[in-house]
């Protein structure tokens, strides 16, 4: 008994070391030499400034930005505290709070049925890209408050939307930093 107990503890504290340290460390490490932009967060940076994460969504707030999905994040897109809102579709405050968004929403685009992404939270309230009717949606609120053409900035959308990963996986999206990242760089010029 006093044996296979001796064994018992050995076994756990090896498996601990070579599971629990040894393995996350090389795997963080063998990640950090291949994919280092991924592995560090896929960081946007601008004039050697952190901006923002390619694969974190964040508030934009103001007319003349695009504006992403809602998050049920802590305070909005926290990292630490991940998740949806985990309210019933059949409940009142999530009801309430969708159709107050989409008559906000339709103050900018009277008449125009408002896309679902505006309005709903993705599962972990991280979502950083928005759907291109989403982006198509705003142009004309963006258009308006930095005073260019509808066309201009349609224009900017088509060309951020990202296709489906390997013409298969997902749908396609536009990533909201970028978009307006892009759209700093056309005022700026």
């Amino acid at each position: 008994m006093v044996s296979t107990l001796k064994i018992a503890i050995r076994f756990t504290v090896i498996t601990t070391i070579l599971l629990g340290l040894i393995y996350p460390l090389a795997m963080t490490g063998l990640a950090h030499v291949l994919w280092r932009d991924k592995a560090n967060g896929q960081l946007i940076t601008k004039d050697g400034h952190v901006v923002g994460s390619a694969i974190i969504g964040q508030n934009f707030a103001g007319d003349g930005y695009f504006h992403g999905r809602p998050s049920a994040a802590g305070n909005g897109y926290d990292a630490a505290n991940s998740s949806g809102s985990n309210l019933a579709l059949s409940n009142k405050k999530l009801v309430d709070r969708i159709n107050g968004d989409v008559a906000t929403w339709q103050k900018s685009n009277p008449g125009q049925p408002v896309p679902v992404d505006l309005v709903t939270m993705s599962g972990s309230g991280l979502d950083p890209d928005i759907t291109p009717a989403a982006a198509l949606y705003q142009v004309h609120r963006v258009a308006a408050a930095r005073h260019m053409s509808d066309d201009a900035v349609r224009q900017l959308v088509m060309t951020h939307i990202q296709g489906r990963q390997f013409g298969i996986l997902g749908e396609p999206r536009v990533n909201v930093l970028q978009l307006n990242l892009a759209l700093d760089e056309g005022a700026a010029k």
